[in-house]
């Protein structure tokens, strides 16, 4: 039998990338704090300052271009380092530097960096992980949430002892990930077929994929302007500016992975985006008007991590679902088109403010959020047939497998027109005692039994992962089914394909169960903490709704409780 999965028993070399990835994540918020202390100390002004985030975006927008090139031919472990070094060595040289000129410079560099690191971290640690697909995208999301909340927090406390403080911090943490990497990990296979130069250019031809990386660059320039330029008519020092921007995280990452997902189903992916767009435009008019009130410009921050976490998770999550690329490809030509805007727009915060007054780079921004509705608005119905493809299971154009597909993997090949108990297996903590529950049950039904694998896809913040391979999935169940042949059970096994969120686990399952007429659905009951429970309780609501046969919710200890159509 496959032994449970457990979200914290993963490798030695996820939790190392896992830790660098905290850190990376950190530096999306670390220099805030320290911007207004920049300008007085040396003697800068704002938009020379705002440099900072210029320098590191705009290299990382055209890095994204050869990432994937580089990391198909030198392999994701190399890559990985390379950009760990690149950071370490930057993150120094700009603590150390003398100028806010020598400070640009080394931000390029560690924009470099980041780029390669960003692009081969969540292939690593899927790639290292061994004590579950979901336990390591677990991880990682909890090290992006992490790391955007205490980013801005480490900042403010460094920055409130000197401005060098975040940047040799960052130095330091990030070499203890360097170390544990290169001596954890172990190397990656490289594709097969390596990454072409000019594909994530070629890319952009595609209309949908070009609409998206457009509408992303407008709200990417709306969202620098608030995070780059808000700092400074806050008028706060290092400690206060850290809390504001750790508040701000916190909602980032929370709304990015537990409330994004929910609204996208309830309400579909293009009216959720207008919509919250719309509500980052109102708050930086809010911020235009006011922006001579330093509260309303905190409030105005904080509350705009929530929109921003949702944007982040449900723009990515469009652009994977409406381009006819490949994943990487996909995420290369994305990235380099919005970080263009987000690197533009703090310097040309700066410049206006300097000389047309603190507001209009605000209403700018505003403008710019009301601007990606109108663009997104000219690919609505790409989206929406998006949409209609992942609930009804029709086929990607980039995946080789469509989403939904029955996958007979093994077991027993004859006909069997008897309604079946249908168990659903994942090798989590209750997975064991889920079979069997529903061997007994099948024997006691006179049922056949059917094992049902859901070989999932998910976004993570603004990255989208495969975080399952086929043949691995497909081997979980050959191994199940093996160990109930050896016990003279007669199963079949198939595997199921989602996409999106885990909820679309308990919808697939339900499609599968109806469409067999299953006497019954054994699922694992949602037991463990943190993220995983979120995501299982997600599943299995949307199983016992959908199932128009009883489900069983089998815990771990062989305990269950039915719920469902005939309960």
């Amino acid at each position: 039998m496959t032994h449970p999965a457990n979200p914290l028993r993963q490798p030695k070399a996820v939790w190392a990338v896992a830790f660098a990835c905290v850190i990376s994540f950190m530096g999306i918020g670390l220099v805030d704090p320290i911007l207004p202390a920049l300008s007085s100390r040396l003697h800068a002004t704002p938009s020379q300052v705002e440099l900072l985030f210029t320098s590191y975006l705009v290299v990382t927008a055209v890095a994204m271009l050869i990432t994937g090139w580089v990391s198909s031919r030198i392999g994701a472990k190399r890559t990985l380092i390379a950009g760990l070094i690149l950071i370490v060595a930057c993150a120094a040289l700009a603590g150390s530097a003398g100028s806010i000129g020598g400070i640009v410079g080394f931000r390029a560099g560690w924009g470099l960096g980041n780029a390669l690191f960003i692009a081969t971290s969540l292939a690593v640690i899927v790639a290292s992980a061994s004590g579950g697909f979901a336990g390591a995208i677990i991880l990682y999301e909890t090290a992006l949430g992490l790391g955007i909340a205490v980013g801005p927090l480490l900042g403010g406390e460094l920055g409130a002892i000197s401005w060098r403080g975040p940047f040799f911090g960052v130095s330091v943490l990030m070499a203890i990930a360097l170390v544990a990497t290169v001596v954890l990990v172990k190397p990656i296979p490289k594709p097969a077929q390596p990454t072409g130069l000019a594909e994530p250019i070629r890319a952009l031809r595609h209309r949908g994929l070009l609409i998206m990386s457009l509408t992303a660059l407008c709200y990417n320039w709306g969202f620098f302007t608030l995070l780059g330029y808000a700092p400074f008519p806050m008028n706060l020092g290092p400690h206060q500016l850290g809390y504001v921007f750790t508040g701000w995280g916190v909602l980032v990452a929370l709304f990015s992975v537990a409330v994004a997902p929910r609204l996208q189903r309830r309400f579909g992916t293009a009216p959720t985006l207008y919509a919250n767009l719309a509500a980052l435009a109102v708050l930086l008019a809010i911020i235009a008007v006011r922006v001579k009130s330093p509260a309303t410009i905190v409030v105005a921050v904080i509350v705009a991590g929530a929109f921003i976490g949702i944007n982040n998770t449900l723009t990515t999550q469009a652009v994977m679902s409406v381009a006819p690329v490949p994943r990487p490809v996909a995420s290369a030509s994305y990235g380099f088109v919005r970080f263009i805007g987000g690197g533009i727009a703090p310097f040309a915060a700066g410049k206006m403010a300097e000389h047309l007054g603190a507001a209009v780079p605000f209403a700018i921004g505003a403008g710019t959020f009301l601007l990606a509705i109108v663009v997104l608005r000219t690919g609505h119905r790409d989206l929406a047939a998006a949409d209609r493809s992942q609930l009804a299971g029709e086929v990607e154009p980039a995946e080789p497998t469509p989403v939904g597909e029955l996958l007979h993997v093994g077991g027993t090949g004859h006909p069997d027109t008897r309604p079946p108990v249908v168990v659903a297996v994942d090798g989590g903590p209750a997975s064991e005692a889920v079979t069997s529950a529903g061997v007994r049950l099948a024997r006691a039904l006179g049922a056949p039994l059917e094992l049902v694998h859901v070989q999932e896809m998910e976004v993570v913040g603004e990255d989208a992962v495969h975080w399952e391979e086929l043949n691995r999935a497909r081997g979980m169940v050959q191994d199940r089914l093996r160990e109930l042949d050896r016990l003279g059970v007669s199963a079949t096994g198939h595997v199921l394909r989602s996409v999106s969120d885990h909820g679309h686990v308990g919808t697939l399952i339900a499609r599968h169960a109806n469409a067999v007429n299953a006497a019954l659905v054994a699922i694992g009951s949602p037991t463990h903490g943190g993220y995983a429970a979120l995501i299982d309780r997600s599943a299995s609501r949307r199983l016992v709704t959908d199932a128009n046969c009883d489900v069983l919710l089998v815990h771990p200890n062989g305990g269950g409780a039915r719920a469902g159509a005939g309960a």
